[in-house]
């Protein structure tokens, strides 16, 4: 074993860790935590912790306050804000090439998921599985234009911003109770990209993240 890569792999656990507890509302926004109790969530070293601090707040997942600790990134009109115009800007660029260059099967795919969530919602009451499972199936939808550009660099960007935007929507503007529409406008999305017009889709994709936007600035 390289034990060299041994420090890499426990930075890289402790930040999966720290984003999975963060999606999971075990850690909340604007909540002050420290170190160890960090090292209680994750069950990684303190030295782990401390060395993804940084990179937390470089990102501005976390920030470091004198004499109070560190504190939770707060979701305020600001984070919305910044967070969708960037999702707007990689995710109209990505959608653009997506139409364009995306297999038969995987447009196919995205529409049966799509088509039998629906189904589900309109014939039966919502439980809590089906709502996590119509949130996953909206997340992986934008993940799969991003993953189809295979650039590391925008992934690595997006997947941060992809984090401030499921903490928006878990504070804002949860999918509870809202999974046919959101299953409707993603569908309308979908119908632009088996067009093949790289515009239609571009237009499509930017009034759905306008829409997520307003409806986060307005609760």
């Amino acid at each position: 074993m390289d034990d060299s890569r041994e420090p890499a792999s426990l930075r890289e656990r402790a930040y999966a860790s720290f984003t999975r507890h963060l999606l999971a509302r075990d850690l909340r926004p604007g909540q002050f935590v420290s170190q160890r109790e960090l090292v209680a969530f994750t069950g990684l070293p303190l030295g782990a912790i401390r060395e993804i601090v940084p990179r937390l707040e470089a990102e501005g997942l976390l920030t470091t306050i004198p004499q109070r600790g560190m504190q939770i990134a707060h979701i305020d009109i600001n984070l919305i804000r910044e967070a969708f115009q960037f999702r707007l800007f990689m995710e109209r660029e990505a959608v653009a090439l997506f139409t364009a260059n995306a297999s038969d099967a995987v447009l196919a795919r995205l529409r049966r998921e799509h088509e039998d969530m629906l189904a589900q919602a309109l014939s039966q009451a919502p439980t809590p599985e089906m709502e996590a499972k119509a949130q996953n199936i909206d997340w992986a939808m934008h993940d799969t234009f991003i993953d189809a550009l295979g650039n590391e660099i925008i992934a690595k960007a997006y997947l941060v911003n992809s984090v401030k935007i499921r903490l928006i929507h878990q504070e804002r503007f949860r999918i509870d109770g809202r999974v046919v529409p959101v299953m409707q406008e993603h569908l309308t999305v979908i119908e632009a990209l088996e067009s093949r017009d790289p515009q239609r889709a571009v237009e499509a994709i930017s009034r759905h993240i306008d829409n997520a936007r307003r409806l986060a600035l307005q609760i």
